[in-house]
C-alpha cells in the first residue's frame, strides 16, 4: 500500500510539472521531471505555444492589421493555454489544435 501511494504522488508531482510547462516551458527541463515523458510532451506543447505567442507579438508590429491579428491571436493562443492545461490536469497526452504537431519536431 505504500507504494501505491508512492506512485500516487509521483503522478501528482509529474502533473504539476506538466501544468508548470505551459506557464514556463523551460522551468521543468531543469529539475528531475525533465526525465518524464508526460511531462517532456507538454514541456514540447509548452514550447510551441511559447514561439506562437512570439510570432504573435512580431505580427503585430504590421500597421493597422497587426492589432487585429494580435487581438484575434490572444484569444486563440488563450484557449490553447487553457487546452493544454486541461490535457496536462486530465493526464492526457492530447496535443493541441493548429499547432500541438509542430511539437513533436523537437527532440528535449
Amino acid at each position: 500500500m505504500a507504494e501505491e501511494n508512492k506512485t500516487s504522488l509521483r503522478e501528482e508531482k509529474n502533473v504539476g510539472w506538466a501544468i508548470v510547462a505551459y506557464l514556463l516551458f523551460f522551468v521543468p527541463l531543469l529539475t528531475e521531471a525533465r526525465r518524464d515523458p508526460f511531462v517532456k510532451y507538454h514541456v514540447r506543447q509548452g514550447l510551441v505555444l511559447f514561439i506562437s505567442v512570439f510570432i504573435l507579438c512580431v505580427l503585430s508590429w504590421i500597421p493597422v492589421i497587426g492589432s487585429i491579428i494580435f487581438l484575434l491571436g490572444s484569444i486563440v493562443i488563450f484557449v490553447l493555454w487553457l487546452i493544454g492545461i486541461l490535457n496536462a490536469t486530465t493526464s492526457k497526452k492530447k496535443p493541441l489544435p493548429l499547432i500541438g504537431k509542430l511539437g513533436d519536431k523537437f527532440n528535449l
